[in-house]
């Protein structure tokens, strides 16, 4: 990954710059990954948090140029907060994911959801924010979040598309899916729709810029096809509880990280049991029973 400092712009490529929010963690790797689109005027994409130093950071790479749109992929408590304040200094509408009216019953990896989130209007599918030169659309991409959006730049660079994957497919790591919102076969949906696309780069939330994405979706839904193949054959040995499971699982893992491994595991577990193929009894999950022929 290449280093960057937070709250200093970088620009991408012509249409496309970004500014590295101050909110490291294990979580998050550098921090939330604030893009730019524009040069005239702009949209932003993911404000990120809601701290003092960041909103005058943004303004200040904004430097005058109007603002057509502050737009949201999802709602959780790094991307979508600073929203309110960078409107009310621009004047800009918030647009793009819709609102959540539940939160994740589950601990919480990333950051909590952002309850007070209003925005101007919700992008469907196919549907657009405009500006001088860019266009960007909204694709849905459910999984991490019910509500997750990915945009679609037509006019990056090379005529090619670029995509800007909020935290759906990111630069550092694999994305957390954690119930009840997050959802498995929501999440390998929206990975193998990425599939069929073209786009020449993404651009995350989290980590560098994606050059091969086709590469990285497939890997990614590669390694979520392995670890549900992992579960169902640790399963067919002994029934076990989801910490047993991550135990055996996830071999030398910082134990920090195991909460979020329980969540993964938890999600892929759900799925599973929506295919019929495994079943839950007083927290401890076993493989279900196979239907005798008759």
């Amino acid at each position: 990954m290449t280093e960057q400092l937070p709250g200093v712009p970088e620009q991408l490529e012509p249409l496309v710059s970004r500014v590295l929010a101050p909110n490291p963690s294990p979580f998050t790797s550098t921090g939330t990954q604030v893009h730019l689109v524009g040069a005239t005027d702009l949209a932003v994409i993911d404000p990120g948090p809601d701290t003092p130093a960041h909103i005058d950071a943004l303004v200040a790479a904004i430097a005058g140029r109007p603002v057509r749109a502050i737009v949201i992929t999802h709602t959780h408590g790094d991307h979508s907060p600073a929203s309110r304040p960078l409107a009310a200094a621009t004047g800009a509408p918030i647009v793009g994911c819709a609102p959540l009216a539940r939160d994740d019953a589950g601990f919480r990896l990333d950051a909590s959801f952002d309850h007070d989130y209003a925005p101007d209007r919700v992008l469907a599918e196919g549907e657009s924010v405009t500006g001088n030169g860019w266009t960007l659309t909204a694709l849905a991409t459910p999984g991490h979040t019910s509500n997750h959006l990915a945009f679609v730049l037509p006019e990056a660079q090379d005529g090619a598309g670029a995509l800007f994957t909020g935290d759906h497919v990111m630069g550092w790591s694999t994305s957390i899916v954690s119930p009840p919102d997050g959802d498995m076969a929501a999440y390998m949906a929206s990975l193998e729709k990425l599939l069929h696309r073209a786009d020449r780069i993404y651009y995350p939330a989290h980590g560098d810029p994606v050059e091969n994405p086709q590469r990285l979706a497939r890997g990614m839904l590669g390694h979520r096809k392995q670890r549900e193949g992992q579960i169902l054959r640790l399963l067919r040995d002994v029934s076990a509880t989801i910490p047993a499971m991550v135990a055996r699982l996830y071999v030398g893992l910082d134990p920090r990280l195991f909460p979020a491994a329980e969540r993964s595991v938890l999600a892929h577990l759900i799925d599973l049991r929506s295919r019929g193929l495994v079943i839950e009894k007083a927290g401890v999950w076993l493989l279900s029973e196979p239907v005798a022929a008759s």
